[in-house]
């Protein structure tokens, strides 16, 4: 029985594959060709998959000009709300199609798009539909490499701020201004958070300090084992509570808003509050696990995934992580790029600023070529050491993939042995971009605590850290970019300083521009 069981199996899966080749239409054109090597790959397995339904022109919604006419204050929810409309009623009619079947899926409003698992006859039955636009992969997405090293006294604890911190100058803005980021949430999808690791408790927003409440201040968006992690997940998955798989997500939020109170002073903006949502199984994830927690920062939920709430959504986000291209070994291709954008450029419409480290593909030029660096509205991070040099693995621009042609890296930042928190009650020292993007962050909640009226204008924010940037120059020359202009596509516009961009906002605030 069991063996009649298989053959009919293998006949069913033969057949399903045999229709979807020979199938004519031109519902075909509506299928990502990664799709279809994924389904044959796996001999017509169900594949992951997002959803494209159609939006007419009177549903489309630019957001940006949207949100460019009114005030800020009113972006999140007024944003929220247009794109949660276009996406129900886009979505009501495919939604009611998967549930019919019984298959499970994510509807996320950030961007038009229902995450999914389908076959090749349901890809087929999908396509043919009138109301879909495009069944998109969900390609695998990976954590950036880092370099873990414990550098001499560079994690010793004497009570002392951290190389990165006092080399921008966040110490100097703490005594002098009295800003350290109150009145700012900071936000990150990564590897999970140690919630209350002694550096990151204080200033969780879940916690009273007494007591802590996870709803509205975590989400994950890990549902499954991915097959590139190894062994069992040391967190497991669905949790309800934050927990790092890994090491990269506490340490890049302990950069954002680090201190213990006493010996340990690792963050930018300690009296800011954070929250965080993990998109990555020991730093392997896919596009929907990213879509997935930019979708729940525009407005987090409780932790049932219910009653989203834009008026909690964080004023910046912190994103170090990357996509390979097909070469590198993933599969990400320019329609993720595109999908991306579309992404970013809707959180920064609901008043989000989104931070994007460069990624650590250098030293050569158009190395900058994964999401979410590429993207227009992001503020993109580059790697510098303590002299001020660029680090040799800190991607350079200019972005060319996808017909692009964009000024990258915005900024640089400290990236080089940082040293910051680690799962448990530790620390530790890691280098790379993704060290770097922290700092930015950390210095964008200063910006926004010295000038409240620029919570909820990330492109005013992202102006004044470029524009307040210490110039830095290089020999190296990237297309029609030298290296001895500023900005450039090794440094961007330079090192963040946060004394002079804090002074900038404070003189905005009182009225000069």
């Amino acid at each position: 029985m069991n063996n009649l069981r298989t053959e009919q199996a293998i006949v069913t899966a033969v057949l399903a594959l045999a229709s979807w080749t020979l199938a004519a239409g031109d519902w075909r054109d509506k299928v990502d060709p990664r799709l279809d090597a994924a389904l044959r790959a796996k001999a017509s397995a169900p594949v992951q998959v997002l959803v494209e339904p159609v939006a007419t022109a009177k549903q489309r919604i630019d957001a940006l000009a949207l949100s460019a006419s009114m005030p800020a204050a009113d972006r999140p929810a007024a944003v929220y709300g247009l794109l949660a409309s276009e996406a129900k009623r886009s979505q009501r009619a495919l939604v009611q199609w998967l549930d019919e079947r019984g298959i499970a899926h994510r509807d996320f409003v950030v961007i038009d798009r229902i995450a999914t698992t389908l076959d090749a006859q349901q890809i087929a039955e999908l396509a043919a539909r009138a109301d879909v636009a495009k069944l998109h992969f969900d390609a695998p997405m990976k954590a950036l490499p880092v370099e873990r090293s414990l550098a001499k006294d560079a994690c010793s604890g004497d009570g002392n701020p951290t190389w990165g911190l006092t080399k921008i100058g966040a110490p100097t803005v703490w005594s002098t201004y009295g800003v350290r980021g109150a009145g700012v949430v900071v936000a990150g999808q990564d590897t999970g958070y140690d919630w209350d690791h002694p550096a990151l408790q204080p200033h969780y927003r879940g916690w009273n300090g007494m007591t802590a409440d996870h709803n509205y201040n975590w989400h994950d968006a890990i549902h499954i084992d991915h097959p590139g992690s190894a062994g069992a997940n040391s967190c497991g998955f669905n949790q309800l509570a934050p927990c790092d798989d890994s090491q990269h997500g506490t340490h890049t939020m302990g950069t954002m808003v680090g201190d213990n109170g006493s010996n340990r002073i690792v963050g930018v903006a300690p009296d800011a509050k954070w929250i965080g949502c993990r998109n990555m199984e020991e730093g392997y994830g896919y596009a929907s696990t990213y879509m997935e927690c930019f979708n729940w920062f525009l407005a987090p939920t409780d932790l049932a995934g219910q009653n989203p709430d834009p008026s909690k959504s964080p004023h910046v986000i912190n994103n170090s992580w990357g996509c390979a291209t097909t070469a590198q070994g993933e599969d990400c291709d320019d329609d993720d790029l595109d999908q991306f954008d579309t992404v970013i450029n809707n959180l920064t419409a609901a008043g989000v600023l989104v931070v994007a480290s460069a990624g650590n593909s250098g030293s050569s030029c158009s190395t900058v070529n994964t999401p979410p660096a590429m993207s227009e509205n992001a503020l993109v991070v580059g790697n510098t050491t303590s002299s001020d040099a660029i680090a040799g693995s800190s991607s350079r621009g200019p972005v060319t993939r996808a017909g692009r042609n964009l000024l990258k890296p915005d900024v640089s930042a400290p990236g080089s042995a940082v040293c910051s928190a680690i799962p448990g009650t530790g620390y530790t020292t890691m280098s790379g971009t993704s060290m770097a993007g922290p700092h930015v962050a950390g210095l964008a909640a200063l910006v926004m605590s010295a000038d409240p009226s620029l919570l909820r204008d990330p492109l005013t924010v992202k102006r004044i850290l470029m524009n307040t940037a210490l110039g830095l120059t290089s020999a190296q020359f990237c297309g029609a970019y030298s290296g001895a202009a500023i900005p450039n596509a090794v440094f961007g516009k330079g090192r963040i300083d946060a004394m002079m961009a804090v002074a900038t906002a404070r003189l905005m605030n009182d009225g000069f521009e």
